[in-house]
């Protein structure tokens, strides 16, 4: 009796702590052995961006987003990349604007060229970061979405509404603040939109994209496929190669972050 117990308590002590940490190895192994096939074979820096809930305290589920740690993180491994094209595998809910543009701005830069491969989703900031690539290649059922800003919780598209659709005299003065606030948002936004695509588009197109992208006049989780992209002006493509989508697989909870094979070692306005 005494050894059946012996058992059972290595076998629960193996599965907590050995057995995970074992199959955790497997995973960077495999990811990196993906990683280095892509580069090969595409002759490229390959680099991931992917944002998962993870458990935070009391196991509750932390959802993770874009962050001014992204953007420094990316700064850093663009200018490790050279002169060697960059693919950028995305998959985020979006996140903070300051970080978004930032990181657009950096791979707009890029003079090698920059494809970003979006599996599943890349949403609002991630859409931004799309917008910055010469290519996007995605599955014909992923997503990118609008790039409106949100301010405390809301589309600035609704602030803005409000003071047309109400007497200033009406509203009070927090909401005329946030109007205010929403308005300054949405030209910026829109004006950084139009930066990232006037070169792809030309400048009449991507002044509409621009702004069709940016006023509100979807949902902000509105999802915009490949075939409406393109009939947008988007330079996207759905031949979206397998590799892809295994390194998204083995992307957990504790790797969601950015991905660099070249270094192994190691409440603004939101999108």
């Amino acid at each position: 009796m005494q050894k059946l117990q012996d058992l059972l308590w290595l076998w629960m002590i193996l599965g907590f702590t050995v057995l995970p940490a074992v199959k955790t190895a497997l995973q960077t192994m495999r990811r990196k052995q993906i990683l280095a096939k892509l580069e090969r074979e595409r002759g490229s820096k390959v680099i991931t961006m992917i944002h998962r809930q993870q458990p935070g305290i009391l196991g509750a589920l932390m959802a993770r987003y874009i962050n001014l740690d992204d953007s420094e993180q990316m700064m850093q491994t663009i200018a490790r990349a050279g002169d060697k094209p960059i693919d950028l595998v995305l998959h985020t809910p979006g996140g903070l604007v300051i970080a978004a543009e930032q990181i657009a701005r950096v791979l707009k830069a890029h003079k090698a060229g920059v494809t970003v491969i979006v599996p599943q989703f890349a949403m609002s900031g991630g859409t931004l970061l799309a917008m910055a690539a010469d290519q996007i290649i995605m599955d014909r059922h992923a997503m990118l979405g609008p790039v409106d800003p949100q301010l405390g919780g809301m589309p600035a598209s609704a602030y803005m509404r409000v003071l047309k659709e109400k007497d200033r005299n009406a509203v009070q003065d927090d909401t005329l603040m946030m109007a205010d606030m929403a308005e300054k948002a949405t030209n910026q936004l829109r004006d950084m939109a139009f930066g990232l695509l006037k070169d792809k588009m030309g400048e009449a197109r991507a002044t509409e994209v621009a702004t069709m992208m940016t006023e509100g006049r979807w949902t902000h989780d509105f999802p915009l496929h490949a075939e409406q992209l393109q009939e947008m002006g988007f330079p996207v493509s759905t031949a979206i190669p397998q590799e892809f989508w295994e390194l998204l697989g083995l992307s957990n909870a504790a790797q969601n972050k950015i991905l660099r094979t070249a270094d192994p070692k190691k409440a603004p306005a939101k999108m």
